[in-house]
Protein backbone atom coordinates (compact mmCIF):
# COMPACT_ATOMS: atom_id res chain seq x y z
CA UNK A 1 0.00 0.00 0.00
CA UNK A 2 1.05 3.35 -0.93
CA UNK A 3 0.27 6.49 1.89
CA UNK A 4 1.12 9.91 1.89
CA UNK A 5 1.39 11.90 4.92
CA UNK A 6 0.69 15.38 3.96
CA UNK A 7 1.85 19.11 5.30
CA UNK A 8 3.20 18.06 8.53
CA UNK A 9 6.00 19.31 10.54
CA UNK A 10 8.46 16.46 10.18
CA UNK A 11 10.89 15.87 13.39
CA UNK A 12 13.06 13.20 14.10
CA UNK A 13 15.43 13.65 17.41
CA UNK A 14 18.20 11.13 15.26
CA UNK A 15 19.23 12.94 13.05
CA UNK A 16 17.92 16.49 13.52
CA UNK A 17 15.15 16.67 10.90
CA UNK A 18 12.71 19.20 11.82
CA UNK A 19 10.78 20.79 8.74
CA UNK A 20 7.35 21.10 7.05
CA UNK A 21 6.74 18.50 4.33
CA UNK A 22 5.74 15.21 3.49
CA UNK A 23 6.30 11.98 4.29
CA UNK A 24 5.79 9.30 1.73
CA UNK A 25 5.76 5.51 2.55
CA UNK A 26 5.61 2.45 -0.07
CA UNK A 27 4.88 -0.57 1.48
CA UNK A 28 6.44 -0.60 5.12
CA UNK A 29 9.12 1.64 4.11
CA UNK A 30 9.31 5.27 4.05
CA UNK A 31 10.26 6.15 0.58
CA UNK A 32 10.20 9.91 0.23
CA UNK A 33 10.34 12.68 3.09
CA UNK A 34 9.85 16.48 2.78
CA UNK A 35 9.99 16.81 -1.19
CA UNK A 36 7.62 14.03 -2.81
CA UNK A 37 8.34 13.24 -6.59
CA UNK A 38 4.75 13.79 -8.25
CA UNK A 39 5.13 10.14 -10.04
CA UNK A 40 4.09 8.93 -5.93
CA UNK A 41 0.23 7.85 -6.33
CA UNK A 42 -0.51 6.93 -2.86
CA UNK A 43 -3.82 4.89 -2.62
CA UNK A 44 -4.37 6.91 1.10
CA UNK A 45 -3.90 10.50 2.33
CA UNK A 46 -3.49 11.89 5.52
CA UNK A 47 -3.87 15.59 5.86
CA UNK A 48 -0.97 16.87 8.91
CA UNK A 49 -1.35 20.27 8.39
CA UNK A 50 -1.21 21.29 11.87
CA UNK A 51 0.32 18.34 13.22
CA UNK A 52 3.65 16.70 14.69
CA UNK A 53 4.40 13.72 11.75
CA UNK A 54 7.42 12.15 14.39
CA UNK A 55 9.03 9.06 14.75
CA UNK A 56 6.55 5.78 16.32
CA UNK A 57 6.26 6.23 20.34
CA UNK A 58 8.96 3.72 21.77
CA UNK A 59 7.68 2.10 25.46
CA UNK A 60 9.99 -0.11 27.33
CA UNK A 61 7.55 -0.90 30.12
CA UNK A 62 3.70 -1.52 29.36
CA UNK A 63 2.23 -5.04 30.98
CA UNK A 64 -0.07 -6.66 28.30
CA UNK A 65 -1.59 -8.84 31.32
CA UNK A 66 -1.81 -11.28 28.76
CA UNK A 67 -1.94 -14.71 29.51
CA UNK A 68 -3.58 -14.90 32.83
CA UNK A 69 -5.02 -11.73 33.50
CA UNK A 70 -7.08 -11.15 30.94
CA UNK A 71 -9.82 -9.61 33.34
CA UNK A 72 -7.68 -6.57 33.39
CA UNK A 73 -6.44 -6.37 29.83
CA UNK A 74 -6.40 -8.45 26.81
CA UNK A 75 -3.96 -8.44 24.14
CA UNK A 76 -6.59 -6.97 21.79
CA UNK A 77 -7.01 -4.14 24.14
CA UNK A 78 -3.97 -2.75 25.10
CA UNK A 79 -2.58 -3.08 21.94
CA UNK A 80 -5.07 -0.81 20.25
CA UNK A 81 -4.70 1.66 23.34
CA UNK A 82 -0.74 1.55 22.70
CA UNK A 83 -1.73 2.73 18.40
CA UNK A 84 -4.22 4.98 20.52
CA UNK A 85 -1.00 6.55 22.15
CA UNK A 86 0.72 6.72 19.17
CA UNK A 87 3.26 3.89 20.32
CA UNK A 88 4.50 1.69 17.65
CA UNK A 89 7.23 -0.91 19.70
CA UNK A 90 6.84 -1.71 23.41
CA UNK A 91 8.49 -3.78 25.91
CA UNK A 92 6.60 -6.22 28.06
CA UNK A 93 7.57 -7.57 31.35
CA UNK A 94 7.51 -11.48 31.71
CA UNK A 95 4.95 -11.47 35.01
CA UNK A 96 2.45 -13.18 33.14
CA UNK A 97 0.76 -16.08 34.57
CA UNK A 98 2.45 -18.11 34.12
CA UNK A 99 5.83 -16.29 33.52
CA UNK A 100 7.63 -15.78 30.47
CA UNK A 101 10.08 -18.41 31.14
CA UNK A 102 9.85 -20.55 28.72
CA UNK A 103 10.45 -20.42 24.96
CA UNK A 104 6.77 -21.35 23.70
CA UNK A 105 5.02 -18.93 26.05
CA UNK A 106 7.03 -16.35 24.27
CA UNK A 107 6.57 -17.37 20.60
CA UNK A 108 2.81 -17.19 21.57
CA UNK A 109 2.59 -14.18 22.82
CA UNK A 110 4.46 -12.41 19.77
CA UNK A 111 2.52 -14.41 17.01
CA UNK A 112 -0.95 -13.11 18.73
CA UNK A 113 0.69 -9.61 18.67
CA UNK A 114 2.02 -9.77 15.18
CA UNK A 115 -1.62 -11.19 13.90
CA UNK A 116 -3.23 -8.14 15.69
CA UNK A 117 -0.61 -5.73 13.40
CA UNK A 118 -1.10 -2.89 16.21
CA UNK A 119 2.13 -2.50 17.65
CA UNK A 120 5.70 -4.05 17.59
CA UNK A 121 5.63 -6.40 21.07
CA UNK A 122 9.08 -6.97 22.45
CA UNK A 123 9.12 -9.39 25.50
CA UNK A 124 11.38 -9.71 28.55
CA UNK A 125 12.07 -13.24 29.38
CA UNK A 126 12.01 -14.16 33.07
CA UNK A 127 15.43 -14.09 34.73
CA UNK A 128 14.82 -17.19 36.93
CA UNK A 129 12.14 -19.94 36.56
CA UNK A 130 8.76 -18.83 37.75
CA UNK A 131 9.90 -15.61 38.89
CA UNK A 132 11.04 -17.04 41.62
CA UNK A 133 14.60 -15.85 42.25
CA UNK A 134 16.15 -18.95 42.78
CA UNK A 135 16.82 -21.41 39.14
CA UNK A 136 18.02 -19.55 36.13
CA UNK A 137 15.97 -19.99 32.86
CA UNK A 138 17.14 -21.10 29.41
CA UNK A 139 18.41 -17.06 28.64
CA UNK A 140 19.70 -18.52 24.98
CA UNK A 141 16.59 -20.54 24.26
CA UNK A 142 14.71 -17.57 25.04
CA UNK A 143 16.53 -14.74 23.52
CA UNK A 144 16.36 -17.35 20.53
CA UNK A 145 12.50 -17.26 20.79
CA UNK A 146 12.33 -13.11 21.24
CA UNK A 147 13.42 -12.19 24.17
CA UNK A 148 15.21 -8.74 24.47
CA UNK A 149 16.79 -8.99 27.97
CA UNK A 150 16.25 -10.83 31.43
CA UNK A 151 13.92 -9.31 34.21
CA UNK A 152 12.31 -10.03 37.38
CA UNK A 153 9.89 -7.63 36.81
CA UNK A 154 8.97 -6.87 40.64
CA UNK A 155 9.67 -10.13 42.63
CA UNK A 156 12.87 -10.14 44.36
CA UNK A 157 16.11 -12.13 43.61
CA UNK A 158 16.65 -12.33 47.71
CA UNK A 159 20.08 -14.37 47.13
CA UNK A 160 22.91 -12.08 46.46
CA UNK A 161 24.57 -15.17 44.90
CA UNK A 162 21.86 -16.00 42.33
CA UNK A 163 21.60 -12.77 40.99
CA UNK A 164 25.15 -12.29 40.23
CA UNK A 165 25.20 -15.69 38.78
CA UNK A 166 22.58 -14.33 36.33
CA UNK A 167 24.58 -11.38 35.77
CA UNK A 168 27.79 -13.39 35.03
CA UNK A 169 25.39 -15.90 32.59
CA UNK A 170 24.11 -12.52 30.77
CA UNK A 171 27.64 -10.65 30.67
CA UNK A 172 28.90 -14.40 28.87
CA UNK A 173 26.57 -13.91 26.47
CA UNK A 174 26.27 -10.41 25.99
CA UNK A 175 22.64 -10.40 27.25
CA UNK A 176 21.11 -6.96 29.25
CA UNK A 177 19.34 -7.72 32.67
CA UNK A 178 16.67 -5.41 33.44
CA UNK A 179 16.57 -4.90 37.48
CA UNK A 180 14.13 -2.56 39.67
CA UNK A 181 16.14 -1.28 41.95
CA UNK A 182 13.97 -2.21 45.53
CA UNK A 183 15.28 -4.10 48.24
CA UNK A 184 12.61 -7.10 49.18
CA UNK A 185 12.67 -6.09 52.99
CA UNK A 186 12.87 -2.71 53.16
CA UNK A 187 10.65 -2.05 50.12
CA UNK A 188 7.28 -3.66 51.78
CA UNK A 189 5.36 -0.59 52.37
CA UNK A 190 2.54 1.03 50.32
CA UNK A 191 4.07 4.92 49.98
CA UNK A 192 6.80 6.76 50.29
CA UNK A 193 8.02 7.43 53.63
CA UNK A 194 7.47 10.54 55.14
CA UNK A 195 5.08 13.10 56.69
CA UNK A 196 2.47 11.93 53.89
CA UNK A 197 2.65 8.45 54.99
CA UNK A 198 2.77 9.06 58.33
CA UNK A 199 -0.16 11.12 59.15
CA UNK A 200 -2.07 8.76 56.96
CA UNK A 201 -0.98 5.81 58.96
CA UNK A 202 0.44 3.85 55.48
CA UNK A 203 3.45 1.46 55.80
CA UNK A 204 6.65 3.44 54.60
CA UNK A 205 9.05 2.34 51.76
CA UNK A 206 12.74 4.65 52.74
CA UNK A 207 14.66 6.12 49.83
CA UNK A 208 17.39 3.56 51.59
CA UNK A 209 15.26 0.48 49.68
CA UNK A 210 16.40 1.77 46.43
CA UNK A 211 19.75 2.79 47.02
CA UNK A 212 20.10 -0.24 48.82
CA UNK A 213 19.59 -2.57 46.05
CA UNK A 214 21.63 -0.07 43.40
CA UNK A 215 24.44 -0.49 45.63
CA UNK A 216 24.29 -4.30 45.23
CA UNK A 217 23.76 -3.94 41.65
CA UNK A 218 26.42 -1.65 40.79
CA UNK A 219 28.97 -3.79 43.42
CA UNK A 220 28.01 -7.03 40.96
CA UNK A 221 28.21 -4.87 37.70
CA UNK A 222 32.00 -3.96 38.66
CA UNK A 223 32.80 -8.27 39.76
CA UNK A 224 30.74 -9.29 36.22
CA UNK A 225 30.87 -6.78 33.62
CA UNK A 226 27.14 -7.24 33.02
CA UNK A 227 25.38 -4.18 31.08
CA UNK A 228 21.64 -3.79 32.98
CA UNK A 229 19.24 -1.72 32.65
CA UNK A 230 17.66 0.16 35.64
CA UNK A 231 13.83 0.60 35.85
CA UNK A 232 11.44 3.08 37.17
CA UNK A 233 13.66 5.12 39.17
CA UNK A 234 12.34 6.84 41.52
CA UNK A 235 14.13 8.92 43.83
CA UNK A 236 16.92 12.07 43.75
CA UNK A 237 19.64 9.88 45.87
CA UNK A 238 18.81 6.75 43.76
CA UNK A 239 19.68 9.45 40.44
CA UNK A 240 22.95 10.39 42.16
CA UNK A 241 24.01 7.28 42.27
CA UNK A 242 22.74 6.26 38.39
CA UNK A 243 25.17 9.77 37.79
CA UNK A 244 28.43 8.21 39.46
CA UNK A 245 28.17 4.89 37.91
CA UNK A 246 27.89 6.40 34.70
CA UNK A 247 30.80 8.70 35.39
CA UNK A 248 32.54 5.53 36.27
CA UNK A 249 31.91 4.02 33.09
CA UNK A 250 29.60 1.24 34.24
CA UNK A 251 27.35 -0.14 31.12
CA UNK A 252 24.07 0.93 32.94
CA UNK A 253 20.55 2.53 31.42
CA UNK A 254 17.87 3.94 33.41
CA UNK A 255 14.44 4.63 32.94
CA UNK A 256 11.58 6.99 35.02
CA UNK A 257 7.70 6.30 34.55
CA UNK A 258 5.12 8.91 33.94
CA UNK A 259 4.25 8.69 37.00
CA UNK A 260 7.35 9.40 39.27
CA UNK A 261 7.89 12.38 37.01
CA UNK A 262 4.64 14.53 37.33
CA UNK A 263 3.45 13.28 40.28
CA UNK A 264 4.22 13.73 44.46
CA UNK A 265 3.70 12.10 47.68
CA UNK A 266 1.01 14.57 48.19
CA UNK A 267 -1.24 14.02 45.36
CA UNK A 268 -2.58 10.80 47.65
CA UNK A 269 -4.43 12.90 48.93
CA UNK A 270 -7.51 11.46 51.45
CA UNK A 271 -6.01 7.12 50.57
CA UNK A 272 -6.80 7.95 46.65
CA UNK A 273 -6.26 4.40 45.63
CA UNK A 274 -5.68 5.87 42.15
CA UNK A 275 -2.39 7.03 43.38
CA UNK A 276 -1.62 3.36 44.77
CA UNK A 277 1.37 2.73 42.75
CA UNK A 278 5.26 0.95 42.41
CA UNK A 279 7.49 2.64 43.22
CA UNK A 280 5.52 4.92 45.31
CA UNK A 281 5.49 8.65 44.44
CA UNK A 282 7.98 10.12 46.30
CA UNK A 283 8.65 13.77 47.83
CA UNK A 284 8.74 16.89 44.99
CA UNK A 285 12.41 17.18 45.73
CA UNK A 286 12.67 13.42 44.08
CA UNK A 287 9.99 14.83 41.43
CA UNK A 288 12.60 17.37 40.88
CA UNK A 289 15.67 15.16 40.61
CA UNK A 290 13.82 13.02 38.32
CA UNK A 291 13.21 15.53 36.09
CA UNK A 292 16.61 17.20 35.53
CA UNK A 293 18.14 13.97 35.15
CA UNK A 294 15.97 13.01 32.28
CA UNK A 295 16.50 16.65 31.22
CA UNK A 296 20.33 16.11 31.49
CA UNK A 297 20.75 12.51 29.79
CA UNK A 298 21.45 10.93 33.03
CA UNK A 299 17.98 9.11 33.05
CA UNK A 300 17.42 7.74 29.46
CA UNK A 301 14.20 6.89 28.85
CA UNK A 302 10.49 8.03 29.92
CA UNK A 303 8.32 5.35 29.86
CA UNK A 304 4.55 4.70 30.93
CA UNK A 305 4.73 1.72 32.96
CA UNK A 306 1.34 1.06 32.06
CA UNK A 307 -0.49 -1.35 34.26
CA UNK A 308 -4.15 -2.02 34.22
CA UNK A 309 -5.74 -2.89 37.25
CA UNK A 310 -9.38 -4.27 37.49
CA UNK A 311 -12.29 -1.96 39.37
CA UNK A 312 -12.47 -4.85 41.90
CA UNK A 313 -8.87 -4.34 42.57
CA UNK A 314 -8.09 -0.58 42.75
CA UNK A 315 -11.56 0.19 44.70
CA UNK A 316 -9.85 -0.72 47.68
CA UNK A 317 -8.48 0.89 50.47
CA UNK A 318 -5.34 2.58 49.58
CA UNK A 319 -3.24 0.30 51.77
CA UNK A 320 -4.94 -2.80 50.03
CA UNK A 321 -5.78 -1.68 46.39
CA UNK A 322 -3.20 -3.47 44.12
CA UNK A 323 -0.34 -0.90 42.45
CA UNK A 324 -0.63 0.28 39.26
CA UNK A 325 -1.93 2.52 36.37
CA UNK A 326 -2.99 2.60 32.70
CA UNK A 327 -0.53 4.81 30.86
CA UNK A 328 0.07 3.71 27.33
CA UNK A 329 -1.98 6.32 26.03
CA UNK A 330 -0.78 9.00 28.10
CA UNK A 331 2.81 8.34 27.52
CA UNK A 332 2.99 11.48 24.99
CA UNK A 333 0.96 13.68 27.05
CA UNK A 334 3.32 13.48 29.98
CA UNK A 335 6.14 13.63 27.50
CA UNK A 336 5.16 17.02 26.07
CA UNK A 337 3.99 18.23 29.83
CA UNK A 338 7.27 17.47 30.69
CA UNK A 339 9.31 18.92 27.71
CA UNK A 340 6.94 22.30 28.23
CA UNK A 341 7.19 22.94 32.01
CA UNK A 342 10.91 21.85 31.42
CA UNK A 343 11.53 24.08 28.44
CA UNK A 344 12.96 21.49 26.49
CA UNK A 345 13.08 21.62 22.62
CA UNK A 346 10.43 19.36 20.94
CA UNK A 347 13.16 17.13 19.90
CA UNK A 348 14.83 16.33 23.02
CA UNK A 349 11.10 15.20 24.32
CA UNK A 350 10.40 13.35 21.57
CA UNK A 351 14.32 11.30 22.32
CA UNK A 352 13.11 10.27 25.26
CA UNK A 353 10.63 8.17 23.81
CA UNK A 354 11.89 7.21 20.72
CA UNK A 355 15.18 7.49 19.77
CA UNK A 356 16.58 6.80 23.02
CA UNK A 357 14.24 3.87 23.93
CA UNK A 358 16.03 1.88 20.83
CA UNK A 359 19.55 3.26 22.06
CA UNK A 360 18.55 1.32 24.91
CA UNK A 361 17.62 -1.97 23.56
CA UNK A 362 20.70 -1.75 20.80
CA UNK A 363 20.74 -5.27 18.89
CA UNK A 364 18.00 -6.92 20.87
CA UNK A 365 15.42 -5.60 18.51
CA UNK A 366 17.54 -7.02 15.09
CA UNK A 367 16.96 -5.82 11.88
CA UNK A 368 14.66 -3.01 12.91
CA UNK A 369 17.60 -1.73 14.89
CA UNK A 370 19.05 0.35 12.33
CA UNK A 371 15.90 2.47 11.70
CA UNK A 372 13.83 2.08 14.59
CA UNK A 373 12.79 4.93 16.24
CA UNK A 374 13.79 7.59 13.16
CA UNK A 375 12.45 8.65 9.85
CA UNK A 376 14.44 7.88 6.98
CA UNK A 377 14.48 7.18 3.92
CA UNK A 378 14.13 3.16 3.49
CA UNK A 379 13.87 2.86 6.92
CA UNK A 380 11.00 1.75 8.56
CA UNK A 381 7.36 3.37 8.67
CA UNK A 382 6.52 3.39 12.31
CA UNK A 383 5.13 6.73 12.59
CA UNK A 384 3.08 9.05 15.14
CA UNK A 385 1.23 12.08 13.77
CA UNK A 386 -0.12 13.89 16.66
CA UNK A 387 -1.72 17.73 17.21
CA UNK A 388 0.95 19.39 19.75
CA UNK A 389 -1.83 22.06 20.44
CA UNK A 390 -4.87 19.96 21.30
CA UNK A 391 -5.30 19.23 24.65
CA UNK A 392 -7.32 16.16 26.11
CA UNK A 393 -8.82 15.23 29.63
CA UNK A 394 -7.98 11.47 30.19
CA UNK A 395 -11.65 9.95 31.60
CA UNK A 396 -13.29 6.36 31.23
CA UNK A 397 -14.35 7.85 27.58
CA UNK A 398 -10.99 8.58 25.93
CA UNK A 399 -9.28 5.57 27.23
CA UNK A 400 -9.13 2.64 24.96
CA UNK A 401 -7.19 0.73 27.33
CA UNK A 402 -9.66 -2.50 29.56
CA UNK A 403 -7.72 -0.05 32.45
CA UNK A 404 -9.44 2.62 33.22
CA UNK A 405 -7.59 3.77 35.90
CA UNK A 406 -5.19 6.19 36.42
CA UNK A 407 -3.65 9.14 38.70
CA UNK A 408 -3.88 11.64 35.27
CA UNK A 409 -7.77 11.52 34.82
CA UNK A 410 -9.35 14.70 34.96
CA UNK A 411 -10.92 14.04 38.02
CA UNK A 412 -8.09 13.49 40.16
CA UNK A 413 -5.76 15.59 38.21
CA UNK A 414 -7.89 18.61 37.43
CA UNK A 415 -5.65 19.18 34.24
CA UNK A 416 -5.55 18.47 30.74
CA UNK A 417 -2.30 16.87 28.61
CA UNK A 418 -0.95 18.42 25.82
CA UNK A 419 -0.83 16.47 22.38
CA UNK A 420 -3.69 14.38 20.87
CA UNK A 421 -2.72 11.54 18.03
CA UNK A 422 -3.97 11.76 14.97
CA UNK A 423 -2.31 8.50 13.07
CA UNK A 424 -0.43 5.58 14.17
CA UNK A 425 1.50 3.92 11.57
CA UNK A 426 3.20 0.31 12.56
CA UNK A 427 5.47 -1.00 9.29
CA UNK A 428 3.25 1.01 6.83
CA UNK A 429 0.24 0.22 8.04
CA UNK A 430 -2.30 2.47 9.77
CA UNK A 431 -2.83 1.10 12.94
CA UNK A 432 -4.94 4.15 14.10
CA UNK A 433 -6.28 7.18 12.84
CA UNK A 434 -8.60 9.47 14.62
CA UNK A 435 -11.87 11.33 13.32
CA UNK A 436 -10.68 14.24 11.52
CA UNK A 437 -10.57 17.21 13.92
CA UNK A 438 -13.33 20.80 13.48
CA UNK A 439 -11.18 23.42 12.49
Amino acid sequence: MKLLIKNGRLVDPANGLDRTGDLAIAGDRIVAIGEVSRDFQPEHRIDAAGCVVAPGLVDLAARLREPGHEHEGMLESELAAAAAGGVTSLVCPPDTDPPLDEPGLVEMLKFRARKLSRCRVFPLGALTRGLAGEALTEMAELTESGCVGFSQADAPIVNTQTLQRALQYAATFGYTVWLRPQDPWLGKGVAASGAVATRLGLSGVPVAAETVALFTIFELMRATGARVHLERLSSAAGVELLRRAKAEGLPVTADVSINSLHLTDVDIGFFNSAYRLAPPLRQQRDRDALRAALADGTIDVLVSDHTPVDSDEKTLPFAEATPGASGLELLLGAALHWGEHAKQPLATTLARVTCDPVRVLGAAVGTLAASAGRLIEGGVADVCVFDPGARWQVGDATLVSQGKHTPFAFEHSGFELPGRVRATLVAGTVAYEAAAPDR
